[in-house]
């Protein structure tokens, strides 16, 4: 369902803040590898076109679908264990008419919506055992459908992302203390046994990396933990101002390939190497002003499942952001988990301008009784 708006109401500051970050995004990636800065802005310009399209579709109206759209997830996360694509040993894309996405990044946005409904439809027996239960095991599918794939760092997101959300849904902090009580010596128990050799609770190489990371002065685990020193090595040498965008004439941890994947995972290494300090503060400070945005939007959403898809939307860039910038200053264990609108990938960056989309619309809905522009 379409409407019409008042373009006053618009939030352009969103979308100018957004241009500016993909736009830098898009040179950055054009200096890891020149072949793919074309595919990352045609990814830029067919965002922004999706963006404005479910920008003007009533929210409330897409929120009838959500179970179709829960469905629909489940089906596409299915399809990736069947005739997904294989690449170093993860099989999480899906390849159709010679396109290949990755179902996993528009799961994130589905389960926004889905849950933004279902919490909204059980506000006032949020609290109960009876929708708890089944809260937790509408999520537990397509954490278990992710996890196997395996892809652990996208586990860890959406389960992160569903406790934000049912926390600003309004989860009682007596469950939220009892649950913690629970959590925290599991989530002990739990890394006492994956760093045992025999383990099967996770995979070998997800052991190594936890290794890596405890025990990186370690030879054993030296090849492990090479990628995270070479991209410190990177952003510190950047200093100030950095060394210059495709600057072929110095030394280049980038350019030497010291530090792989540095087109997706490891964007922000670039950034430090080549935009130095200010280059690196200044993307930064473009993914806290949209996640800024999203938080001042859901403050006026019209309803609560307007509130919680701005908040999940802001969770979703946050949590991202977090991991990624923890892991290449060797803060985490070494996780691929992209750099919202920064780093390469199609299916990433037209999902999150989808997100977009969704908190530009509860934007102009901001009102119970909204204001809207009468067809002539």
């Amino acid at each position: 369902m379409i409407r019409q708006y008042k373009l006053q109401d618009y939030n352009f500051k969103l979308i100018i803040v957004l241009m500016a970050l993909t736009s830098m995004g898009v040179l950055l990636v054009g200096s890891a590898d020149p072949s793919l800065q074309k595919k990352q802005f045609l990814g830029m310009v067919l965002g922004l076109i999706v963006m404005v399209i479910v920008s003007l579709i009533d929210f409330s109206w897409i929120l009838n679908f959500s179970w179709i759209m829960y469905g629909g997830n489940i089906l596409l996360l299915l399809l990736v264990k069947v005739m997904g694509t294989d690449a170093n040993g993860a099989q999480r894309w899906l390849s159709i008419g010679g396109f290949q996405f990755q179902p996993t990044e528009l799961a994130k946005i589905i389960l926004i919506l889905f849950f933004a409904k279902f919490f909204m439809d059980h506000e006032e027996d949020l609290n109960t055992l009876r929708t708890l239960v089944k809260a937790v095991v509408l999520i537990a599918i397509p954490l278990s459908l992710i996890l196997s794939q395996p892809d652990l760092k996208n586990t860890i997101t959406v389960a992160i992302l569903f406790c934000i959300m049912i926390y600003v849904a309004g989860l009682s902090y007596k469950i939220i203390g009892s649950i913690l009580l629970i959590a925290v010596p599991m989530a002990i128990v739990f890394l006492f046994i994956v760093v045992q050799p025999d383990q099967k609770l996770i995979k070998d190489y997800q052991r190594d990396r936890i290794m890596a990371f405890l025990n990186s002065e370690d030879d054993a685990y030296s090849d492990d933990v090479l990628q995270q020193e070479n991209s410190v090595t990177a952003i510190g040498s950047g200093q100030l101002t950095g060394k210059g965008l495709n600057n072929n004439e110095v030394a280049s941890a980038n350019k030497g390939n010291f530090v792989s994947e540095n087109q997706t995972d490891f964007i922000f290494s670039v950034a430090g190497e080549e935009l130095g300090f200010i280059g690196c503060t200044a993307i930064l400070l473009m993914l806290f002003l949209v996640i800024l945005e999203c938080i001042r939007v859901s403050l006026r959403a019209k309803d609560a499942s307007g509130k919680l898809i701005c908040c999940g939307v802001a969770s979703l860039v946050g949590i991202q952001t977090f991991i990624n910038i923890a892991v290449v200053t060797k803060i985490l264990p070494n996780t691929g988990t992209p750099l919202p609108f920064v780093s390469y990938g199609l299916t990433s960056i037209v999902s999150l301008y989808i997100g977009m989309g969704l908190v530009l619309n509860v934007g102009l809905q901001k009102y119970r009784t909204y204001r809207e522009v009468e067809k002539s």
